[in-house]
């Protein structure tokens, strides 16, 4: 009975020949896809740049980010890249990359500290090495925690030879360490934005105009986990046993975490948490005329408040391995596949179409997470579904996102930024690439030929 269900509930989101807004042979869509993107690759590569980027690198693509190195753009579009050589690429091609590929971590390892282990998110041709490091490194964020994980899967592409990375894997670790020692709520485990300067998911709810440390972000949740997994893979590939056992400690317990207090057992869904709550002191006051303690009776029993706020992070989870099967399929069940909420002809909805806060409008600084259709999210949605054995909603996603950039290809000979849910028109940024090309990891696992995965 539950198959059956599930299988009327998928059809229903699928986009049907002839009921899909032009959508016609997912063929020719995949043909359009690969002719653009194995032609194009090698525009993301840069040799060093200005004064700061010391090492090749690559670029998200487009004029826009021309020469500009960013966190998880870098990490997510070599994956992207890895696919295009698998498919298509010599030796000697892989041999060239290679050299951008390593470059985008060392030109972050070299401007971070090894004492602080501030790391910088982004890192412009034109950026000051002096400058690159704010006054005060605790009151506003750093590099996403994916940099670990680029490392680990480059190592893990090369046949696990991690020296390299030697020199710069202390650097790595006080990375962490600060992370664990100024973005972590020591009541329950979750790391926190410290505010909502370049999230990655620009204005999620979650975050977006809400005070400073009160978001524990279940997107950021979900890469830290990811990212002590492979800073353990690291350590062992360098001989650290000690160094690796302890990451691994630190992951499980931030799974068992995140489970305990971002899972909702009544919506079947993860969220972030509010940890913006004021605590109990003890501290006798003057009330009513009378001296006593406020709440003594029942004080604050628990350490955050979860946040009903429906956003496609919630379905990292499942990217990141941390659902439980039967939480992944309920995710599906009763999200994913709502077209109410997440569920578009085209992918993913970046928010639930029930928020208040949906809206698809062209912004910029921020870009907009709050409603519109992204390449990316498209993407860790699908990857997360096909790991967990989910396929048959793994193809209807990679089918939609085929289509989506397949129109865009046909119609306006580039890819954009992201996209209208609906319609499956561009919004803005022509010419955008980066993780787009994800979509060729897509295409690959469509046809059953070889898959590259991130870590």
């Amino acid at each position: 009975m539950r198959k059956t269900i599930l299988l009327a509930l998928a059809m229903l989101c699928l986009p049907m020949a002839g009921s899909t807004k032009g959508v016609k042979s997912t063929r020719e869509h995949r043909d359009l896809i690969k002719q653009h993107i194995y032609g194009d690759y090698k525009q993301m590569y840069r040799q060093p740049s200005g004064i700061a980027l010391k090492f090749p690198y690559i670029t998200p693509g487009s004029q826009q980010y021309a020469h500009v190195l960013w966190d998880w753009d870098s990490w997510l579009s070599d994956i992207a890249l890895r696919q295009t050589l698998t498919d298509v690429g010599t030796e000697a091609d892989r041999q060239e990359a290679l050299t951008y590929e390593q470059g985008c971590v060392l030109n972050y390892l070299a401007y971070t500290s090894p004492e602080d282990g501030y790391m910088p998110m982004v890192i412009s041709a034109s950026t000051d090495p002096d400058k690159i490091k704010p006054a005060d490194i605790y009151v506003t964020n750093m590099h996403k925690p994916c940099l670990a994980q680029h490392a680990a899967f480059l190592v893990q592409q090369s046949g696990s030879d991690a020296e390299w990375l030697r020199e710069g894997y202390p650097r790595l670790q006080a990375f962490i360490q600060n992370y664990h020692d100024h973005h972590r709520h020591a009541e329950t485990g979750l790391y926190y934005w410290q505010d909502d300067l370049a999230i990655g998911v620009d204005n999620d709810p979650s975050t977006f105009f809400r005070p400073k440390r009160s978001s524990a972000s279940i997107y950021l949740n979900c890469l830290m986990y990811k990212e002590l997994r492979a800073m353990s893979y690291l350590g062992e590939r360098l001989g650290k046993s000690d160094a690796a056992s302890g990451y691994t400690a630190m992951a499980d317990s931030l799974r068992d975490a995140v489970r305990e207090y971002c899972w909702d057992e009544k919506d079947g869904m993860y969220y972030s948490c509010d940890l913006n709550l004021l605590p109990f002191t003890g501290q006798p006051q003057y009330i009513f005329g009378t001296q006593m303690v406020l709440h003594k009776g029942a004080p604050r029993h628990y350490p955050c408040l979860i946040q009903r706020i429906g956003c496609w992070s919630g379905f990292m989870t499942l990217w990141a391995g941390i659902a439980t099967a039967e939480q992944a399929r309920r995710m599906v069940r009763e999200n994913l596949m709502d077209e109410r909420t997440f569920c578009s002809p085209y992918g993913v909805r970046t928010l639930s179409k029930l928020e208040k806060m949906y809206n698809i409008r062209a912004t910029n600084n921020p870009s907009n997470w709050q409603g519109p259709l992204w390449g990316i999210s498209n993407y860790m949605v699908f990857r997360g579904l096909a790991d967990y054995g989910l396929n048959k909603e793994a193809r209807i996603m990679a089918e939609k996102t085929v289509a989506l950039f397949g129109e865009d290809l046909k119609k306006e000979g580039a890819l954009h930024e992201y996209y209208d849910p609906e319609t499956g028109a561009p919004i803005m940024n022509k010419g955008f690439q980066n993780w787009n090309y994800l979509v060729l990891n897509m295409v690959a696992w469509l046809e059953g030929r070889s898959t590259v995965k991130e870590f």
